[in-house]
């Protein structure tokens, strides 16, 4: 089926729309933009090149994507956009392109929900099947891993880190890299408060894997040793957890301070 344009809508020439693709009223579609087949563009959404998004996803009204990156250091180079898969952007989304002086691309994986008012920086790395509620906002450089919850109002600094199966509390304010499967709540800047066991319960760890990964928590957070202690007690719990040398492993590549 081919694409249907509303009459209101402004499309460039270049831009490359796919079969059966929605785009509503007052949507402005740049040059460069590649949009997947079966995606829906709701209402005064407008998308800005270079911008490459795939199949299914859809973008609710006002969402603006794909703009200049919000850094006084942009100058007007070639950056880009790149969005996977079957994510759903609700109303009045902003997500921004890379930067020459960063890795050049913002890159948003499959499955994603970015609710109302959310805000992706440019630079980011966002993987597969994360939530972010509303207001929830990342600025550059931010990497996030898979299946991450963000609750509404949480604020994400410059270059962190949050590691796969992480809950972040609602108006937590992050300020380092936070290990895979934790829970951080409020408390001026997000401090751990455990692992997200229900969590890491809905998506099939079982009893074992908890476990294992409760007990990494308390040596690196509630043993009082000191980082360089808890992360060998670490390594020699990983050898039999994958899930612990993925902890290990994640502290290892980090370049800010351990949310600790």
């Amino acid at each position: 089926m081919t694409a249907q344009v509303h009459a209101t809508a402004v499309v460039d020439p270049g831009a490359r729309i796919g079969a059966d693709v929605r785009i509503g009223p007052f949507c402005v579609i740049g040059a460069d933009v590649e949009i997947g087949d079966g995606t829906i563009v709701g209402p005064h959404c407008t998308i800005t090149g270079p911008t490459k998004i795939g199949t299914g996803n859809h973008f609710h009204g006002h969402a603006a994507i794909g703009g200049d990156p919000q850094d006084k250091k942009f100058a007007g180079e070639r950056t880009e956009l790149v969005i996977g898969d079957g994510n759903v952007v609700r109303e009045f989304v902003t997500i921004s392109r890379g930067t020459g002086t960063g890795t050049s691309v913002t890159r948003i994986g499959n499955g994603n929900w970015l609710l109302a008012y959310v805000h992706v920086a440019h630079d980011c790395i966002i993987g597969d099947g994360c939530v972010f509620s509303n207001n929830a906002t990342l600025a550059g450089h931010v990497e996030v891993g898979n299946q991450v919850i963000l609750s509404g109002f949480v604020g994400v600094h410059q270059f962190c880190r949050i590691g796969d199966h992480a809950f972040i509390g609602m108006g937590a304010f992050v300020n380092g890299d936070v290990p895979p499967f934790l829970m951080v709540a409020q408390d001026s800047y997000g401090r751990p408060r455990g692992i997200n066991s229900e969590g890491l319960k809905r998506r099939g760890f079982d009893a074992a894997r908890v476990s294992a990964i409760k007990r990494a928590y308390r040596t690196l957070y509630v043993s009082g040793a000191k980082l360089e202690e808890a992360l060998e007690q670490l390594r020699e719990m990983a050898s039999d957890s994958d899930d612990v040398r993925a902890m290990v492993e994640f502290i290892g590549r980090g370049e800010r301070h351990l949310l600790r």
